[in-house]
C-alpha cells in the first residue's frame, strides 16, 4: 500500500491536455515528479473515463499511468518513449537518496508486461531506462 512516506522521483512537473470531457489526454512532454500528485491525477483520468495518448516523452513518474489507465484507453505514437528509474529524494548538498519504499510502489503499480521488460534490464535502478519502438507497440495499440 502506498503510504505518506513515499517521496519525490524527479524534479520536474508533466504536461497533459484536453480539449474536452471526452478527447484522449495527450502526453507530449510529461518528465515525471513526486509519485503522490502523479497517483491523484492518473486516479481522477481512470475515473473521467477518457483515454491517453502518449505521444513524446514520459519520464519517471508519469510512467505509473501505465498501471493506473486500463491497458485498452492507453495508445502510443512513434514519438512515445517511457523512461524508468528507480524512486529517490533529496538529500543534503543536492545528492540524490533511493527510495526502497517508492521503488516498491512504483514496481507495484506497473502491470505484468512492464515488470517483465523492467527485469530483462536488470530492474528498477538509478539509471533511466526506455522503452518504446516495437518494444512499446507490443505492449500497447498504436494510436489511430
Amino acid at each position: 500500500m502506498l503510504t505518506a512516506a513515499i517521496v519525490a522521483v524527479a524534479a520536474f512537473a508533466g504536461v497533459a491536455t484536453a480539449t474536452n470531457a471526452h478527447a484522449a489526454v495527450r502526453i507530449t512532454s510529461d518528465m515525471g515528479g513526486q509519485i503522490g500528485p502523479y497517483l491523484d491525477r492518473f486516479a481522477a483520468l481512470r475515473n473521467s473515463g477518457q483515454s491517453v495518448m502518449i505521444d513524446g516523452p514520459c519520464l519517471s513518474a508519469c510512467t505509473m499511468l501505465l498501471g493506473i489507465i486500463p491497458r485498452e484507453r492507453i495508445c502510443v505514437t512513434g514519438r512515445a518513449r517511457l523512461g524508468f528509474h528507480a524512486a529517490w529524494h533529496p538529500a543534503g548538498n543536492g545528492r540524490r537518496v533511493l527510495s526502497h519504499a517508492g521503488t516498491q510502489a512504483l514496481w507495484d503499480i506497473y502491470p505484468s508486461p512492464v515488470r517483465t521488460w523492467l527485469t530483462r534490464r536488470g530492474g528498477l535502478k538509478p539509471k533511466m531506462v526506455y522503452l518504446h519502438g516495437r518494444e512499446l507497440t507490443a505492449m500497447y495499440q498504436a494510436c489511430r
